[in-house]
């Protein structure tokens, strides 16, 4: 295919989670040529939650692009979800080039048919070019888990990402952090009979933990069912034969340095955005929050056309932005390119 051949978007969308479904939906609603890309499936963030997720969020608060979140219940379970976002896809007729990972996106001068960008794919493997009038990142952060840094954490029984609990019935688990996800993980497996040691470097759970949840969970402490190392860190994980104690999570906390065996660990201390895509594009970051700089009215970027959404604007502090206060991104991205291409 020749270059003349190459059809420019007004508008590609980086990533195909809820936030670039809502910016490909409301490019869709002002008549826009739109695209989104995603390395994986449609929502591949949902698809990877625990299977029995409920979301703490409201339905009516995951609405996005107009249409109705009908459901029954009050709060909407992740296989809901996925269902939903499907939908709002199939209501718009918003085009996806899925299982293509973006490899760069670059900043060109002004061609002819207005586009200002050259975005560079792996389609089917193989190197591969779409070219746009504007770019929209909303990758997310949930492929990119934070790191303990420590010996082990690359052996395959260290996870940091928790599906369900029925392999670990019976198993000793021990479970990393003190957030709502490692409450929530170790209360499942609690639950489906998995003998669970939580460790958390602080002396207490995080104060955001869910009220509904906290209380739950320190009780089991305080009955014995669950074990709690507090103000203990991860040393190494350590494999059969390569010390005393056999497998397990070698802590050091109050009382020293200490194993704690396990079958299984997980990791679940959060998550950091991806940045290298938004830096070689040419968006400044600070180095300390790993924010970006950009517009709050319209989203866009120092680099002109080029635009964040969802939980990229809080840089590391992802606990900031959600579903339910990033779902206008959508909203201001589309607002904002509309007006400018209406103006040439």
């Amino acid at each position: 295919m020749s270059r003349t051949e190459v059809p420019i978007f007004d508008l590609l969308v980086v990533g195909a989670g809820p936030t670039g479904i809502a910016v490909g939906a409301e490019a869709r609603r002002r008549g826009l040529d739109v695209l989104v890309v995603d390395q994986g499936p449609l929502c591949a963030s949902l698809e990877a939650y625990p299977t029995d997720l409920e979301f703490f969020t409201t339905r009516e608060r995951m609405e996005i692009a107009g249409v109705p979140f009908a459901i029954p219940e009050v709060k909407a379970t992740r296989r809901q979800a996925l269902v939903y976002y499907r939908e709002v896809v199939k209501r718009h007729g918003v085009p996806l080039a899925l299982f293509e990972p973006v490899v760069a996106v670059e900043p060109i001068p002004e061609g002819p048919s207005g586009e200002r960008f050259l975005v560079r794919t792996l389609r089917d493997a193989r190197p591969a070019e779409r070219r746009a009038r504007a770019v929209a990142l909303a990758t997310g952060y949930f492929w990119n888990p934070k790191r303990l840094g420590v010996p082990g954490e690359g052996l395959p029984w260290v996870r940091s990402r928790y599906v369900e609990p029925y392999a670990h019935t019976f198993q000793r688990v021990v479970i990393v952090g003190g957030g709502n996800s490692a409450a929530k993980t170790a209360l499942d497996l609690w639950r489906n009979d998995a003998q669970v040691t939580l460790v958390h470097r602080r002396p207490e759970l995080k104060p955001s933990v869910k009220y509904w949840i906290k209380p739950d969970l320190e009780n089991r402490i305080a009955e014995g069912s669950i074990e709690a190392r507090f103000e203990t860190r991860v040393v190494a994980f350590q494999e059969a034969g390569e010390g005393p104690g056999g497998r397990g999570v070698v802590v050091d906390g109050p009382a020293g340095n200490d194993l704690v065996p396990a079958d299984v660990a997980y990791v679940l201390i959060g998550y950091l955005p991806e940045t290298e895509l938004q830096r070689r594009a040419g968006v400044e970051i600070d180095p300390e929050s790993l924010i970006p700089t950009f517009d709050p009215d319209s989203c866009e970027t120092g680099v002109s056309g080029l635009y964040v959404a969802g939980t990229l604007q809080a840089g590391r502090f992802t606990g900031r932005l959600f579903i339910e206060n990033s779902r206008d991104h959508g909203h201001r991205i589309a607002d904002h390119l509309a007006r400018r291409l209406e103006r040439g």
